[in-house]
């Protein structure tokens, strides 16, 4: 039984050989799937080298760089935007005032519960019919509705990941806080939080992967960030008769492949060196203070009841 699943019974001789024979035939029909498609996209003139020379134009170079750019920006500001929201919210999610909790849980659920969509887009309604009193020019309502929506979904989102987090810092640590004088404010900002974030730092990166593919609904309210602007020129930009969306496809996906990469390898870079982290309390020496870290850490350390002698 060691060697044995608790889900499903270990497959026999017959078994792991129809197996091999699924993978293979599963295998082959990927790599059809795929021989098909790039005969079709050739037999269309997809492929044809004077087709993706159109990438050796400056300017179409230029409007991909103007794309990526404000992806990038509206990115930067969302992503700034939601990590605070998160934070407050997480904070008003666990005080011990009940208008400010159940404030903070409705906001929450709501948003988590709307789609992102209809949120980005009934803000550039509002946004574009108040254009005028808000002092908004040109293309301002698209990127603040999309900012907007942004922030408010994740961080929700974040919200949500960093109150796991904060509950998940030992009891000890608080009290042990409390014990030295520190007020709910001092506690929760330099105790509770920053080991929060620590814990959940992997989360809350995958969440900010989230939030940069998201960018792309801009598109909807046609704003000019990266998929607009590829969609744009995949329409005005006819090569032999033919339109130009497969290279643009490809090429804009892989913008956002390498990103969305960079992002996650990020995430698996600080998780593995959390992991590699040394933990553990400093020997002071005679007369020196003990720092409050390391007094909430012997407190972690000590058991729970009486302290026993020894004659």
């Amino acid at each position: 039984m060691s060697g044995a699943s608790v889900l499903y019974d270990v497959p026999g001789p017959k078994a792991k050989t129809r197996n091999r024979v699924y993978s293979v035939a599963g295998a082959l029909a990927v790599l059809g799937l795929i021989v098909f498609v790039v005969m079709r996209l050739n037999t269309q003139g997809q492929l044809a080298p004077e087709v993706w020379n159109i990438f050796n134009n400056a300017g179409v170079r230029t409007n991909i760089r103007d794309g990526l750019l404000t992806t990038l920006q509206v990115f930067a500001v969302a992503a700034v935007l939601s990590l605070v929201l998160g934070v407050l919210l997480a904070v008003a999610r666990l005080s011990d005032h009940k208008p400010v909790r159940w404030v903070a849980t409705g906001f929450i659920e709501l948003f988590r519960a709307v789609p992102l969509l209809i949120t980005i887009y009934a803000l550039w309604v509002i946004l574009l019919s108040n254009r005028e009193s808000l002092g908004l020019a040109g293309d301002q309502p698209q990127f603040w509705a999309l900012v907007v929506g942004l922030t408010v979904y994740n961080g929700s989102v974040q919200a949500e990941v960093l109150r796991a987090g904060i509950n998940s810092v030992p009891t000890g640590q608080r009290e042990a806080a409390y014990a030295l004088g520190m007020s709910k404010t001092q506690v929760m900002t330099t105790v509770l939080i920053p080991q929060a974030v620590r814990a959940m730092l992997p989360t809350i990166i995958s969440q900010l992967v989230v939030t940069l593919k998201d960018t792309s609904l801009g598109y909807i309210i046609t704003f000019e960030e990266l998929l607009f602007t590829a969609r744009q020129m995949s329409t005005n930009i006819i090569v032999n008769g033919n339109d130009t969306y497969v290279p643009f496809i490809i090429v804009t996906g892989s913008i956002y492949v390498a990103m969305c990469l960079a992002l996650s390898a990020l995430a698996n870079w600080i998780e593995r060196r959390g992991r590699r982290a040394k933990t553990g309390i400093g020997i002071a020496t005679a007369g020196e203070p003990v720092s409050a870290t390391d007094a909430m850490e012997v407190s972690d350390a000590v058991p729970d009841g009486p302290v026993g002698t020894k004659d």
